[in-house]
């Protein structure tokens, strides 16, 4: 049964209480606050304005006294069964953050130091009829880590490498330092009779068309082991279902199925993400005495490190088929994970989905996340790229008990993990092989690798063991003369926004090109990775989410809070390449506007120049998709769920069939289609090129048929010819699909800042009742921005430019279901002068 009701939490200072007083089922804790679970303290604080929105303003300072106390938790519950013999109870708490030591009756039954991994406790003896009480003692992390070493390498905090806990908590570059505290999962007491299952692995050995053979390896724990013990196994898809038993005489049994007619679990681009339904019960003596559900999708999963000619290549292959991964890096979707509700992850890998996203990166500095995350992600056909939680710092490999910490939950994770089909590669820590041997050669770091021991040695070895299915990748980047080589593995590329300057080789100080140049996104073209795992530059959160948390007199381009949002302490590399593209803003208006307008022309330059590139590169996950606090990141949806520029440029540029212009200022274009499907692409398409006051004065069709899973350039235009004479900077390409298979795609002969842009007047008419608004203008509108008050909308599309001559009608709804507030609605273009709304439909 679940034990997540009756909590109630009191913090106390260290070494102020006896700990078995407050332990006690004789405490008196009738004045305790009550507290949520899962959650944590802060959440939990907030809830009764004991502190004040630790994201507003800066009152996360105000609150740092929250991590320097001990915070305890009790409960109580009523156990009234019987019991037997052949019983065993079982207190499971599915995550504690993260120095906790956990009391039943006053007993002291162990302490846990990893918050990434389950903690069960057997009490059979320690339950009583009636009444039970549950105490767990939370210690800050101060008086776990403060006597360790604390002057290695290790970005934005020196503790953070002692704590197996969520390394963001200490504070990163795009979030604040909250170090929460707190049972953020379920709690459960769970009762065993005789014995109970432990793991399954399935994993599929072998598919074609007409069969697929399945294996399930099963674990069971015997607590009566003269009895025998049978598993029934059966793998359910509708109404067809297979089955086998096997006798458990050992400890471990595998079964094999065989799936005729098997229906495949694909990545929603590639086909449909069937799952079928895993059932394992284990029986005694006949009688049923545990049982386990998995969903389990048939699929193969390989990462091809060489192709057909014998060249390093980095290819997700499934079902035997080459993908292109078009996703993002993920990070933790809040300060306070265990307070998040489903709802927020299933909304928010659903909007992955719509943008046409088929892989996430798990970041390797958050979590190893929540079920519901790679639930999701299997069922919406998303794969995931999954870190080990170690990220930009020396971890003390050397010392005994941290590594026994470390053992243990690699074990865990992959265990609990490994059965998900979306799961498609193990990766080993992000950043610390190519920052250390970088570092090292600048003079920065003079230690050794600390942390080479569990990547190179720890893991390989368990993973061997535990899942020998999936790659595991020791690093993210690794490969190559430099871990960042775009000769081998997958790369980070900083060099935009960062500046960094590539290529370098083993024994090379990393170099520095701080300048408008150096930063620029035009720098993505000339990288030729195999497969781009990181990369990304800064924009606003939206108007709304910034209004929110900013103090109305700070409300302004500028402000001391403004800049708080920004947790990368070199603020001006955004204005340096707002400066190279839409010149520097002159207040918040211009710099919401301009700073998402940069980073969207920005992904979309390099990701359709990686998606061009293919099959030599094979992939891009930008950085980053999402926030957890409501400040100026990387990501493309903030924190209130409300998607950027780049978010609905996305949707476009990450289409499965693109058209795609190769285009330079007074150089050839090259006209490209994408084709990501596995059926061949045909089509008409046309190139037209057009005044800012809409009159056409270019057309060029040609009938295509594009392969599947290709890239091909169909023609290259002169573009002197495509101009006939007009100015380039009054002047807009259109590439677009005839028969409507895909997305338009607008291109500019210059920057934006270069632009004569006209003063678009925009009309508005609002139809309430059917939650949707239509927009014309007189001449081309640059970047149709819809503002509304309130989160999680979900805007058909927004941020877009807009022709004369045409309309677009935009769907807007919440995502719960909410009422859209019309009366809040604000509708912009960053060259408009007016705009006009009218009620009723156009």
């Amino acid at each position: 049964m679940k034990l997540n009701d009756n909590w109630k939490i009191r913090d106390f200072g260290v070494g102020t209480a006896r700990d078995l007083e407050v332990a006690s089922p004789e405490y008196v804790d009738y004045f305790w606050m009550t507290a949520s679970v899962p959650g944590d303290v802060h959440s939990t604080l907030i809830k009764r304005k004991l502190i004040d929105d630790p994201f507003y303003g800066h009152n996360d300072l105000k609150c740092q006294w929250v991590e320097e106390k001990v915070w305890w938790y009790r409960s109580t519950f009523d156990f009234d069964e019987e019991l037997l013999k052949e019983d065993r109870y079982e207190l499971i708490f599915e995550g504690l953050d993260t120095f906790a030591t956990v009391y039943l009756n006053g007993v002291e039954l162990g302490s846990t130091e990893n918050m990434f991994i389950s903690h069960t406790f057997e009490v059979t003896r320690e339950l009583k009829k009636g009444k039970n009480t549950i105490a767990v003692k939370f210690d800050p992390v101060h008086v776990h880590a403060k006597e360790k070493v604390q002057y290695y390498w290790s970005g934005f905090s020196k503790k953070r490498i002692w704590t197996r806990k969520a390394q963001s908590h200490y504070g990163w570059d795009w979030g604040p330092r909250l170090v929460a505290a707190g049972i953020w999962k379920d709690v459960h007491l769970e009762k065993r009779t005789f014995a109970k299952i432990d793991h399954l692995f399935a994993k599929t050995i072998s598919i074609s068309p007409e069969q697929a053979v399945v294996e399930v390896d099963i674990e069971i724990e015997k607590y009566w082991k003269e009895k025998e013990y049978v598993a029934q196994v059966s793998l359910a898809y509708k109404e067809d279902v297979i089955s086998a038993k096997v006798k458990m005489n050992e400890k471990k049994a595998a079964v094999v199925l065989e799936v005729a007619d098997p229906k495949l679990w694909w990545t929603h681009d590639l086909g449909t993400p069937h799952l079928y339904q895993l059932r394992i019960e284990l029986f005694t003596d006949g009688v049923k005495i545990d049982e386990r559900f998995e969903e389990f999708g048939i699929r193969t999963m390989e990462v091809r490190l060489v192709d057909e000619v014998g060249k390093h290549s980095f290819t997700f292959v499934l079902n035997g088929h080459k993908l292109f991964a078009k996703g993002a890096n993920w990070i933790p979707i809040d300060s306070f994970i265990g307070a998040v509700p489903d709802s927020r992850y299933k909304h928010l890998i659903k909007m992955s989905k719509d943008a046409n996203m088929n892989m996430l990166r798990v970041w390797g500095g958050g979590i190893y996340e929540k079920d519901v995350f790679y639930e999701e992600c299997n069922r919406l056909g998303i794969l995931v790229w999954q870190d080990f939680m170690f990220a930009c710092a020396l971890y003390p490999d050397y010392n005994k008990n941290f590594m026994a910490n470390v053992r243990e939950e690699i074990t865990h994770v992959v265990k609990r993990l490994r059965n998900h089909p979306c799961l498609s590669l193990w990766c080993g820590n992000n950043e610390n092989d190519w920052l250390y041997e970088a570092l090292s050669s600048s003079g920065e770091i003079t230690h050794p690798f600390y942390g080479e021991r569990i990547y190179h040695e720890l893991m390989p070895e368990l993973l061997e063991e535990l899942d020998p299915t999936r790659l595991f990748w020791p690093s993210s980047p690794f490969g190559g003369n430099d871990h960042n080589s775009r000769e081998q593995g997958d790369t980070h590329n900083w060099q935009v926004w960062h500046g960094n300057i590539e290529p370098r080789v083993f024994g090379e100080p990393q170099k520095v090109d701080y300048s408008i140049e150096g930063l620029s996104f035009k720098n993505f073209k000339n990288d030729h990775t195999l497969f781009a795992s990181e990369f990304g530059m800064h924009a606003s959160s939206n108007r709304y989410t910034l209004e929110f948390n900013i103090p109305k007199d700070q409300f302004f381009w500028g402000s001391e809070e403004m800049a708080y949002r920004n947790k990368d302490i070199h603020q001006p590399k955004g204005i340096l390449l707002m400066e190279g593209y839409t010149g520097v803003p002159k207040d918040l208006e211009e710099y919401i506007s301009f700073s998402m307008l940069t980073q969207a022309e920005g992904l979309k330059y390099g990701i359709e120049h990686y998606r061009r590139n293919k099959p030599h590169t094979s992939g891009a996950l930008f950085w980053q998709l999402n926030d957890c606090w409501p400040g100026t990141s990387w990501s493309v949806i903030d924190y209130y769920l409300l998607p950027k520029a780049s978010y609905h440029y996305a949707r476009k540029f990450y289409h499965p069939i693109l058209l795609t212009l190769d285009h330079a200022p007074g150089k050839d274009i090259g006209i490209w289609v994408v084709n990501d499907r596995l059926e061949s692409y045909q089509d008409e398409i046309e190139l037209a090129v057009y005044k800012f006051t809409g009159e056409r004065v270019f057309s060029k069709q040609w009938t295509i048929l594009v392969e599947a899973n290709v890239t091909k350039q169909i023609d290259v235009v002169l573009e002197d010819e495509v101009l006939g004479g007009l100015s380039p900077k009054e002047s807009v390409m259109v590439i677009r699909s005839k028969g409507h298979k895909t997305d338009e795609n607008l291109y500019y002969f210059c920057d934006h800042k270069d632009l004569n842009w006209g003063k678009a007047e925009l009309t508005i008419s609002l139809d309430r009742e059917n939650d949707e608004l239509t927009i014309t203008t007189n001449v081309l509108a640059r970047m149709v921005t819809i503002e509304l008050g309130m989160e999680q909308l979900v805007i058909e599309d927004n941020f877009f430019d807009l022709l004369p001559k045409g309309r677009k009608t935009v769907k807007v709804q919440q995502a719960q279901g909410k009422e859209v507030p019309w009366e809040s609605l604000r509708v912009k273009a960053i060259n408009s002068v007016n705009t006009i709304v009218s009620e009723g439909r156009c």
